[in-house]
């Protein structure tokens, strides 16, 4: 077992305060990621888990024990940084060998736990290199492995990828959940970017000025989010938001008016009236293009071929940052004006504080 509990964790540097009242439970073997914006709290939390940060009040529990005092040598844990710290002098073996020396275990079982994390991590032909001779991904994958042969209970990763490209963090992406596969153990990730969180994560955290504002799977937080800002954040292009320039409601439904658009939409009518704000949110990939009327005028600046798709970026009713996503054989231009259609099941509702309208 390898459960992580948190409860009622606050922090604070002086007078500032950087996380809020933070209650989450982490499974044993879960791939648990938090996500958000630079200078959200993650790597606080993280920290804060790992012993090297002591929350100002609240408990980290682990295994049912609570660590929240102990050091983090006595937590079970087990750190990879988004700086790769390894020792340049010394060779692959030994970097990965390093806490097993440390430690003061036998040679024979030293060897078998560096030769099995090498295997794991495709390295072995890597094990009389320095560091220097490496490239980025690989290591990683050295920290990565110094980290395995500690057989620690929880896995703790702050912003792994970071300082590798594009195509390197892709790699490496997928690297890490076969890692999490293969050794079925309790791993906690934070990262800035949300590609890595829905791609990686059995579950999300999603924080926001040091608050959990969603806890949940990655298509539960596409599909489902409860706020504008995870709304926002989860999805690659970023959700587009509309201003009604009305609203009825009638026979608890809401009627939302968009321009020339009308558009039904089944919502929790309970805590708005006729006349209130709501912001409508659709995401880039649900609109098309359609010549019958209904639709909403989008001024076409940029077009975007990624191959499997062509991506428009332009203005609707004074948005300037529309986007929208259509199929490879979509012959478009900038300057084009195009019609885009909303399916109101595809559409989501917020009120004035952010917060979802749309029936759980």
């Amino acid at each position: 077992m390898a459960t992580v509990k948190l409860e009622n964790i606050y922090k604070s540097f002086g007078e500032t305060e950087v996380l809020f009242d933070i209650n989450l439970e982490i499974n044993d073997k879960e791939f648990v990621v938090f996500v958000g914006p630079s200078g959200c709290g993650k790597t606080t939390l993280l920290r804060i888990i790992s012993g090297l940060e002591e929350a100002t009040t609240g408990g980290v529990i682990i295994d049912d024990k609570d660590v929240s005092n102990a050091p983090p040598v006595e937590r079970g844990i087990s750190m990879v940084f988004q700086s790769y710290a390894l020792y340049p002098h010394l060779s692959v073996f030994e970097n990965i060998a390093f806490p097993l020396r440390v430690a003061k275990v036998n040679e024979k079982e030293l060897e078998e736990k560096v030769f099995k994390a090498a295997d794991i991590l495709q390295l072995r032909d890597r094990l009389d290199f320095k560091p220097g001779q490496l490239s980025g991904g690989q290591r990683q994958r050295v920290a990565i492995g110094r980290s395995i042969v500690r057989d620690p209970k929880v896995f703790l990763f702050d912003e792994p990828l970071s300082n590798l490209d594009a195509a390197l963090r892709g790699d490496m992406r997928v690297e890490l959940a076969k890692l999490h596969q293969n050794l079925a153990t309790t791993m906690i990730y934070v990262t800035h970017d949300q590609i890595e969180a829905m791609t990686m994560a059995d579950k999300i955290v999603v924080l926001r000025d040091g608050v959990i504002e969603q806890v949940g799977s990655p298509m539960d937080l596409y599909h489902n989010p409860k706020t504008k800002f995870v709304a926002g954040f989860i999805g690659q292009p970023n959700m587009n938001f509309l201003k009604t320039s009305d609203i009825d409601i009638k026979n608890q439904k809401l009627t939302a008016n968009i321009g020339e658009l009308s558009l039904e939409l089944a919502v929790d009518v309970s805590n708005i009236k006729t006349g209130d704000e709501v912001d409508i949110g659709i995401r880039p990939e649900d609109l098309i293009v359609s010549s019958k009327k209904g639709g909403i005028p989008m001024t076409v600046d940029v077009v975007e071929h990624i191959g499997a798709t062509v991506i428009l970026y332009g203005s609707v009713l004074g948005n300037s940052n529309f986007c929208a996503v259509l199929p490879s054989d979509s012959v478009v231009k900038p300057g084009d004006t195009v019609n885009l259609a909303l399916e109101p099941l595809k559409c989501h509702a917020f009120d004035s504080s952010g917060h979802s309208l749309l029936k759980s």
